[in-house]
């Protein structure tokens, strides 16, 4: 059975850009040490601009579902990590699970919340998925043996 202890959480709001990327992120980069879901306080549907970034770079999450955090926690799942990749304000409703232990909360613009022309949206949503990717990578640095 998978320690729990290498078992990652990402939540944001919706379940709808952040924490999927960060996911997937981290299921592709590291996916023989750690194991990653991702949730959201209140799921939604995934955001086309994110579903569109990642297709870039090779990654189609377009028949992904939504998660809600509750719903983990109700079933008992345990994480080693959870990490919240939205503002303070919302990590702030994030329930405590048990055993975790390593909290961190990673705040990346909402890509839901960005307005402009299409090709603008998009530019801004590269640039979360870039931030998100380096972040990954930067946790994955720090959180395995040389």
């Amino acid at each position: 059975m998978e320690s729990v202890k290498n078992r990652v959480l990402f939540i944001c709001v919706h379940n709808s850009a952040r924490s999927q990327m960060a996911q997937e992120y981290l299921n592709r980069m590291a996916g023989t040490t750690f194991t990653a879901d991702s949730a959201g306080l209140e799921p939604g549907s995934l955001n086309p601009y994110v579903v569109r970034a990642l297709q870039e770079e090779g990654i189609d999450i377009s028949g992904k579902k939504t998660n809600g955090v509750l719903d983990f926690y109700n079933e008992g799942r345990r994480y080693g990590y959870v990490i919240s990749v939205c503002s303070k304000e919302a990590e702030e409703r994030c329930p405590i699970f048990p055993g975790v232990s390593y909290r961190e909360n990673w705040p990346f613009e909402d890509p839901s919340a960005l307005t402009g022309s299409d090709e603008e949206i998009m530019e801004r949503v590269r640039r979360i998925r870039d931030q998100i990717k380096e972040q990954v990578a930067q946790f994955i640095a720090d959180h395995t043996e040389a």
